[in-house]
């Protein structure tokens, strides 16, 4: 039996209409590649589409709703995708390849094993997305939203390897901070909870203060010093300082706890 599907953009005026035997949103996508028209799905709404190994390779889906859309294996190789609505889509094993992801919405979207390498997800909400077994070599993801990610086993290059943690995420270690112009030499506890997300900048809730020193490393005369953003928490010599209320959501960089650098020279520049 024949079913003839209407392709609509979120204001309800036909982008495409194709009818043929079993028919699917997938088969009328493929249609309208092949037909000679514009490839153009700008605004397009493909909720809760099945679209699963669709091939969407050079699409322009600028503004697209796909939320809850099946999109495994499918090939979005090159897709322009800035400003979707892509929440809770299932993009499992897709090629997300050269895809422009700018300011789209991914929030709970299941990437996992999906190929993101070269990809530009500046601003995207990733929010609660599983990003496990993902290749993000190259990838942009410059003011990205993270909060709550599975970046569980990624794929990373040079230039994505913030993703990784940025201080050992076990045992003890010397760390360095600067409070007010003096910097503080530190060792972070084994016992203390530990983080970092998208810089050199890391946090942890607990460390012993080994010494004061001039920004030239010179120690200084000076056992105790304050906090640069409370003088309430002062870091003395010997003694240890701990954060109760320390923030284990690793994506919030500036929240609380004690903030510090592995090396010494971005302490003295920070």
């Amino acid at each position: 039996m024949k079913t003839k599907i209407e392709l609509k953009r979120t204001n309800g005026d036909v982008i495409f209409s194709y009818e043929c035997e079993d028919n699917s949103v997938a088969k009328t996508i493929d249609a309208l590649r092949t037909s000679g028209a514009e490839f153009d799905l700008r605004y397009a709404d493909l909720s809760d589409a099945d679209l699963s190994d669709a091939d969407l390779s050079d699409a322009d889906l600028r503004n697209a709703n796909l939320r809850n859309a099946n999109l495994r294996d499918s090939n979005l190789r090159n897709a322009d995708l800035r400003n979707a609505d892509l929440r809770n889509a299932n993009f499992r094993d897709s090629n997300l390849r050269d895809s422009n992801l700018r300011d789209s919405n991914l929030s709970g979207a299941d990437l996992q094993n999906a190929n993101l390498r070269d990809s530009n997800l500046r601003n995207a909400n990733l929010r609660n997305v599983d990003l496990s077994n993902v290749d993000l070599s190259n990838a942009e993801l410059m003011y990205a939203d993270l909060s709550d990610a599975d970046l569980h086993n990624i794929d990373v290059c040079v230039t994505t390897a913030f993703l990784l943690p940025q201080c050992p995420s076990e045992g003890s270690f010397v760390a360095w901070k600067k409070a007010g112009n003096m910097i503080v030499k530190l060792l972070v506890t084994e016992d203390a909870r530990r983080s970092s997300a998208t810089t050199l900048k890391c946090r942890c809730s607990k460390a012993r203060v080994l010494r004061i020193e001039n920004i030239d490393g010179c120690e200084s005369k000076l056992q105790e010093v304050a906090s640069s953003y409370d003088e309430n928490f002062v870091y003395r010599v010997g003694e240890t300082v701990e954060v109760e209320n320390f923030d284990d959501d690793r994506w919030n960089e500036c929240s609380s706890g004690i903030h510090f650098f592995i090396a010494r020279e971005m302490a003295v520049k920070y």
